[in-house]
């Protein structure tokens, strides 16, 4: 396996579980126990929805902020001006160079958390990808993780890819999975269920990723991934609800309790992400995996609470930097 799967090897040897958090306002109570902000640097952050997720990080002290961009947003947003202490402004108004500044601040340790504002997606990866100065290590798959809270579901839900991976290869497959068991250990999450998403629970080379899943499932039984439950593939109702695999007859480990979705595809996983916000109102928080550092990434359209929400998941998994390859 890839070095960074024997990062996470490592990684769960020496953790120490902790009472599982089943929402997002657990996810905030656990983190104002721990009295610890963490260090965000905030690219171009000249929106209401981002004002809204730093002023209510600031105000349940998680977090302090680096805010890099048009230094005139403290004067559009007086509410930050509550916290003085937790807020510096560096003034850069070429979103690039604010880009690239903030990627430097990050390599320097002076920074725990790269978060997006309102800068073009493509302008921020291309400082966070850039091979000699950027915070990708030689080795490691850039993907996203996403969690939800939904109102039917009595747990978090994380998925994964929605956002960056279109069609997965099988070690991209195997990260992402590794990404999913650490962010669930730092949830408390002893046991991750994680369910290999397809449309039916029927393995068939017409869909090369449900062969993925064969492979994938053969390295769980052998230990690799550690103590966890893997199955599939399985649908999305046949992983979160006990009832649908008993009226198909379908015997699986996951017994309608996934923790984690794997989807086949970027397709799936976006359609998954928009249609149960939308539709199911659920609260949302995503990051970027892979970077030295957890990577706020929220789309132009994400609430100013699932913008907290990501900056609080974030706080959660920061646990320092690893530049190397």
């Amino acid at each position: 396996m890839l070095y960074f799967s024997t990062f996470f090897r490592i990684f769960a040897e020496n953790l120490t579980f902790m009472k599982p958090i089943r929402n997002f306002d657990q996810l905030t109570e656990h983190l104002k126990k721990l009295n610890c902000r963490k260090r965000i640097a905030v690219v171009c952050a000249n929106d209401p929805n981002t004002e809204y997720a730093i002023a209510r990080a600031l105000e349940e002290g998680i977090a302090e902020f680096l805010m890099i961009g048009d230094s005139a947003i403290l004067e559009k947003y007086p509410s930050l001006k509550r916290y003085p202490d937790y807020i510096r402004t560096i003034h850069i108004e070429d979103p690039d160079e604010a880009a690239r500044e903030a990627v430097r601040i990050v390599r320097a340790g002076e920074a725990d958390i790269l978060m997006k504002g309102i800068i073009n997606t493509d302008n921020l990866l291309h400082a966070i990808l850039d091979k000699e100065r950027g915070l990708l290590p030689k080795g490691r798959v850039l993907t996203h993780l996403a969690v939800m809270q939904i109102p039917a579901y009595d747990k978090l839900l994380f998925f994964s890819d929605a956002a960056v991976i279109p069609q997965p290869t099988l070690q991209q497959r195997i990260e992402m999975i590794w990404y999913a068991i650490r962010t669930c250990r730092r949830f408390g999450i002893e046991q991750p269920r994680i369910a290999l998403i397809h449309c039916t629970e029927k393995v068939s080379a017409k869909f090369p990723h449900s062969l993925d899943y064969v492979n994938i499932i053969e390295l769980a039984e052998a230990g690799e991934f550690g103590d966890v439950i893997i199955d599939g593939p399985l649908d999305v109702k046949t992983s979160c609800e006990k009832t649908s695999g008993g009226i198909k007859g379908i015997v699986s480990p996951i017994d309608g309790e996934a923790d984690v979705l794997i989807f086949p595809n970027i397709e799936s996983g976006n359609v998954f992400y928009k249609a149960v916000s939308l539709f199911s109102h659920a609260d949302m928080a995503g990051l970027l995996q892979g970077p030295v550092c957890p990577v706020v990434l929220p789309s132009r359209s994400d609430s100013g609470l699932s913008k907290y929400y990501s900056i609080a998941m974030a706080c959660l998994t920061s646990d320092g930097q690893d530049i190397g390859g």
